[in-house]
C-alpha cells in the first residue's frame, strides 16, 4: 500500500511562488489518480488540482492559471506548483492518492502554507 510524505510548505508573501511535493513509497505508484486538498482554518477540506494515472489535469476555479500539478513516475512523486499565491491560499495542503479503478482513498500527513506579509 503507498504511503505519501508532503514537502516543501511553508511562509511566502503574496504574489510569490511555493511549490510542495508528494512523495510515495510502495509500488505501482502509476496506477493512481493523484491529487492535492488544502483545509483552511474552519473550513472544508477542497480539491485543489488532479492528476490521473493517464496523466490528465484538472483544477479548482480559485487556482486555475495560477497552479500546476505535475507527476514523475520514476521518482513516485506528485508536485504541485503554485504562482501569484494569494493570503486566501493559505492552508494545510494534503495529498492524496487513489487506484484508477476506485478503491482505498490515501492520505499525507499534510503541509502548512502560509500566505502572508
Amino acid at each position: 500500500q503507498v504511503q505519501l510524505v508532503e514537502s516543501g510548505g511553508g511562509l511566502v508573501q503574496p504574489g510569490g511562488s511555493l511549490s510542495v511535493a508528494c512523495a510515495a513509497s510502495g509500488s505501482a505508484f502509476s496506477i493512481y489518480n493523484m491529487g492535492w486538498y488544502r483545509q483552511a482554518p474552519g473550513k472544508q477540506r477542497e480539491l485543489v488540482a488532479v492528476i490521473t494515472a493517464g496523466g490528465s489535469t484538472n483544477y479548482a476555479d480559485s487556482v486555475k492559471g495560477r497552479f500546476t500539478i505535475s507527476r514523475d513516475n520514476a521518482k513516485n512523486t506528485v508536485y504541485l506548483q503554485m504562482n501569484d499565491l494569494k493570503p486566501e491560499d493559505t492552508a494545510v495542503y494534503y495529498c492524496n492518492a487513489r487506484p484508477y479503478y476506485g478503491g482505498v482513498n490515501l492520505w499525507g500527513q499534510g503541509t502548512q502554507v502560509t500566505v502572508s506579509a
